[in-house]
């Protein structure tokens, strides 16, 4: 028989980790090579791991709700077949000296946080500290700063090395060869369950996806100094125009032809023109964004929400813009986005008006610093100019609602960018070509 080592395969470029949600198969079960084994969660996005090999399960390294790196080895899985054979010296040097140097990674990783997956500003001196000591990033986020703006200044992390230092210390216990689950490093103190006082209200709990939004959003009004600007578009021509050219566009790309590209593409248009506005915050630097990267906000298959990104929406004609917004959306429908989909937006959208709702105030999708909502197309009463005078007539009209972060956007470029979007809907050519 034949081990075989089940690891977890990378998922994006941007994506280094994942949280095992749920095991599809125990430890004694039939696999067959292609048929999943479990099932993780990276970010938003949930998937399954499969197995290349038919064989059973004898070993999970890992349990439910740990967080795993990428490449590292979660299951062994036994073949059929026979084992092999013993490795050579030379081999086993090597392996020992692989060994080594991932111990040797495994703890500089241990020492250097990622500071920079923090919302919170940590000055050069407290970073060398943490990582000469050993302090980790979750350790440094929990610590009450007494500087400025609650910042966490040498003594306040000082202090805290030398409590942590008195502490109990655990007992030691065997180092183990096999990867060993990821923890994090604050344990969180289980939470009471609501009773229902008359008996007859329904507890539920939310599930992962809906604690996931909670945290974030709750995170972003907390960061961000939310400030909205509104204004109405008369969308006529555009409506007009989608109604005269969707059943071409439809037999010619095998696409259909919805509103959300023809918004994402003046967007995109306008966020050249206001760079600023392509931005991020990191702790009291601003970080300008090269390329532009159009989050929107679709449907899950459990009525959640998620934000797939359109990259480099700029370089997309109306055509490009329309597979990749039905794309994006139909995979989100069907659950099949990729960790990556969700990854590297720089400005989102969201269309409330789906919903019916004429405008809204959306929050911010961190570490963005905007996010424009698109209300529902209405039929209005307006007036309208012409050199004979002004007339009442029926038009097609919209509200944009625009929530920006005002610690780095002003109320004149947050107001000017929607302006700008507004008149690129408004100016769009009805003679022109899909």
């Amino acid at each position: 028989m034949a081990r075989y080592e089940l690891k977890l395969p990378k998922m994006g470029e941007s994506v280094a980790e994942a949280t095992i949600t749920n095991w599809l198969k125990q430890v004694g079960d039939s696999i067959a090579a292609d048929e999943a084994v479990l099932e993780i969660a990276t970010d938003k996005v949930d998937s399954e791991v499969p197995s290349e090999v038919s064989g059973t399960l004898v070993e999970q390294l890992f349990q439910k709700d740990d967080l795993v790196q990428v490449g590292q080895t979660i299951a062994i899985i036994e073949t059929a077949g026979d084992a092999p054979a013993a490795a050579p010296v030379a081999e086993v040097a090597a392996a020992v000296a692989t060994i080594e140097q991932t111990v040797s990674v495994a703890k500089d990783l241990v020492t250097a946080p990622d500071f920079k997956s923090s919302d919170r500003f940590y000055s050069p001196l407290v970073k060398n500290i943490a990582k000469t000591e050993g302090v980790s990033l979750a350790e440094l986020d929990m610590i009450s700063g007494s500087g400025k703006d609650n910042r966490v200044t040498k003594d306040d992390l000082l202090k805290f090395i030398e409590n942590r230092k008195s502490a109990p210390q655990a007992p030691a216990v065997a180092p183990q060869v096999a990867a060993a689950p990821v923890v994090s490093a604050v344990s969180e103190a289980p939470k009471a369950v609501p009773v229902s006082v008359n008996g007859a209200d329904e507890i539920v709990e939310m599930d992962r996806m809906r604690k996931l939004i909670s945290g974030y959003m709750v995170a972003s009004v907390q960061t961000s100094a939310h400030v909205q600007s509104f204004i109405e578009v008369d969308v006529t021509n555009i409506v007009k125009w989608r109604d005269k050219v969707k059943t071409a566009f439809e037999k010619r790309e095998g696409e259909k032809l919805t509103f959300t590209p023809i918004f994402m593409e003046a967007v995109a248009k306008a966020l050249k023109d206001f760079p600023m506005m392509n931005i991020s915050v990191d702790g009291d630097y601003i970080i300008k964004k090269k390329n532009i990267n159009l989050g929107m906000a679709a449907a899950l298959p459990n009525g959640n929400l998620i934000v797939p990104v359109i990259k480099n929406a700029d370089q997309l004609n109306l055509v490009g813009m329309a597979k990749a917004v039905n794309d994006l959306g139909n995979r989100a429908k069907a659950g099949k986005l990729k960790p990556d989909d969700t990854q590297g937006g720089t400005y989102t959208v969201t269309n409330v008006g789906t919903f019916g709702s004429v405008f809204g105030t959306p929050i911010i999708n961190q570490p963005q610093v905007g996010i424009l909502a698109l209300g529902a197309i209405r039929k209005v009463p307006a007036v309208i100019e012409t050199p004979e005078g002004d007339f009442i007539g029926i038009r097609q009209k919209m509200f944009l609602s625009h929530s920006y972060d005002h610690r780095v956007v002003d109320g004149a470029l947050g107001g000017s960018f929607v302006k700008r979007v507004a008149d690129y809907l408004e100016a769009f050519d009805v003679n022109r070509d899909f």
